[in-house]
């Protein structure tokens, strides 16, 4: 069922569009010492946007205060235009009844765009 419901995300919940915009991120971020950190969060919220579906969010401990920084900086930059669009996209994917597993996925999406710095992805 969770390899189903991944290929239908790719192909309908635009899984593969997401994916590339993030990795892409990702890479521009790297061209500098200072935005390594953020690229490889991008990377991160790239592998669960690709296949999201038997995947979830944990905590990871030891974060810490140089976490929650990155996480302001982050939130302030980019973070909170991109938890609204996956609010959007998962608003109009509840509509029908199809769309509400990967309005779901949206959601986990959302919350892993606002704040990266401190969760990690793990398979479920």
């Amino acid at each position: 069922m969770r390899l189903l419901l991944n290929i239908l995300w790719i192909v309908l919940g635009g899984g593969f569009v997401i994916w590339l915009e993030y990795l892409l991120g990702g890479l521009l971020l790297c061209l500098t010492v200072v935005g390594i950190p953020f690229g490889v969060q991008c990377f991160k919220i790239a592998g669960m946007a690709l296949l999201p579906f038997g995947k979830e969010l944990v905590d990871e401990p030891g974060s810490g205060a140089i976490g929650c920084v990155l996480n302001v900086f982050w939130i302030i930059v980019a973070g909170i235009w991109i938890f609204l669009s996956h609010i959007g996209l998962a608003l109009g994917l509840a509509v029908t009844i199809i769309g509400i597993p990967f309005a779901i996925q949206h959601l986990k999406l959302a919350m892993l765009a606002l704040a990266p710095f401190g969760k990690r992805v793990r398979e479920t």
